[in-house]
C-alpha cells in the first residue's frame, strides 16, 4: 500500500522517446563533430569555412572537387584524361569492384583529378589527389596521370601545382605502382630543365611511395597544418632504430622545422600563397 502511493507521486525526472518516432526526421548529414576537439557544427558553415573547424582549425580533408572550387578561379577548370580506366594486372581478387565502388562514390576515374585552370587570371596545370578513393593510393593510372599533366604543363610552358594525399603506392599493382615514383619524377625533371615552376602542395595524409617521388621534389614545398607526411609508419621506424620519436614526427611543422618544407600555410590563405608564388615567378603574361 505504502509503496503504490510512492510510486505514484514520485515524479519523472526524464523524458521518453515515442516508440513511434522515425530516425529519418532528423536529416543526416546537417552537423558534423571534428574528430580532433570534438565540436560539432552545422556541416554548412564548415563548408563555408573551406573544411576547418573554427574552434581548433582541423582541416578537414578535402575531395579533389571542393580542393579545385577553392584554389583556382570560377569556372575555369578543365578536367583531362577522366578516360583513363584501371585494370587489374595481378588479378587481384575483387580489386576492379573496389575501384568501381570508389568511381562511383567519388566521381571520378582514380585516386587523382588532373586538368587545366587559371589561377587569379594565369595559367595552371593541376593534378589533384582525393584520400576518398583508394586512400589515394597510386597506382598505374594514377602515375599515368600525373605524368601527361606534367608533360602539359611543360608544352604549355606554365606551372604545375600538384595537392597529394595519399597512402603511397598500391600494393594491388606490385611493380607497377612503384614504377611510377620514377616515371613521375623523369616527367618532373623535364619540367624543371625547361625552367618552369613546379609547385608541391602535401595535405594529410602523404605517405608512402608518394611522399618518396613528386610529392617532395617540388621547387616550392608547401603542406598545410599538421599533416601527416612520412615515408614509413611511425612504429615501424621506432622499432628499427630502437628510439622513441618525438610527439610531433612526421608532421608538417616538425618537416618545416628540419629544413624538408619550405612553408606550412592554413587553408584560408593557401589560394593567395600559390597565386603569389605562381605570380613572382611568371614572366608578366598570363
Amino acid at each position: 500500500m505504502i509503496r503504490d502511493i510512492f510510486s505514484r507521486n514520485r515524479k519523472k525526472k526524464y523524458a521518453t522517446i515515442p516508440n513511434d518516432a522515425s530516425k529519418s526526421d532528423v536529416p543526416e548529414g546537417i552537423m558534423t563533430k571534428c574528430p580532433e576537439c570534438k565540436h560539432i557544427g552545422l556541416t554548412k558553415d564548415l563548408l563555408k569555412n573551406k573544411k576547418v573547424c573554427p574552434t581548433c582549425e582541423h582541416h578537414y580533408k578535402m575531395t579533389a572537387y571542393e580542393r579545385v572550387d577553392i584554389i583556382l578561379d570560377e569556372g575555369t577548370f578543365v578536367s583531362m584524361d577522366d578516360h583513363l580506366g584501371t585494370v587489374n594486372p595481378l588479378n587481384f581478387p575483387g580489386y576492379t569492384d573496389k575501384i568501381k565502388s570508389d568511381s562511383e562514390k567519388t566521381g571520378l576515374n582514380e585516386a587523382v583529378l588532373t586538368g587545366n585552370g587559371l589561377l587569379d587570371g594565369r595559367k595552371v596545370v593541376v593534378a589533384i589527389m582525393d584520400a576518398h578513393f583508394r586512400m589515394g593510393s597510386m597506382g598505374s593510372v594514377v602515375g599515368e596521370k600525373i605524368t601527361r599533366a606534367i608533360e602539359d604543363a611543360t608544352k604549355q610552358r606554365i606551372p604545375f601545382i600538384i595537392f597529394t594525399a595519399s597512402g603511397g603506392a598500391r600494393m594491388q599493382e606490385g611493380v607497377l605502382s612503384l614504377m611510377q615514383m620514377a616515371k613521375t619524377s623523369v616527367a618532373l625533371k623535364r619540367h624543371s630543365e625547361k625552367g618552369h615552376l613546379f609547385i608541391s602542395i602535401l595535405t594529410h595524409p602523404t605517405t608512402g611511395g608518394v611522399s618518396a617521388s613528386f610529392a617532395s621534389i617540388g621547387d616550392i614545398n608547401l603542406a598545410e597544418p599538421k599533416a601527416l607526411i612520412g615515408f614509413a609508419g611511425r612504429r615501424v621506424i621506432e622499432q628499427t632504430v630502437r628510439e622513441k620519436l618525438p610527439e610531433n614526427f612526421q608532421t608538417s611543422e616538425f618537416l618545416l622545422a628540419h629544413g624538408q618544407l619550405d612553408a606550412v600555410v592554413h587553408r584560408s590563405s593557401m589560394k593567395e600563397t600559390v597565386s603569389t608564388l605562381v605570380k613572382l615567378h611568371s614572366k608578366g603574361d598570363k
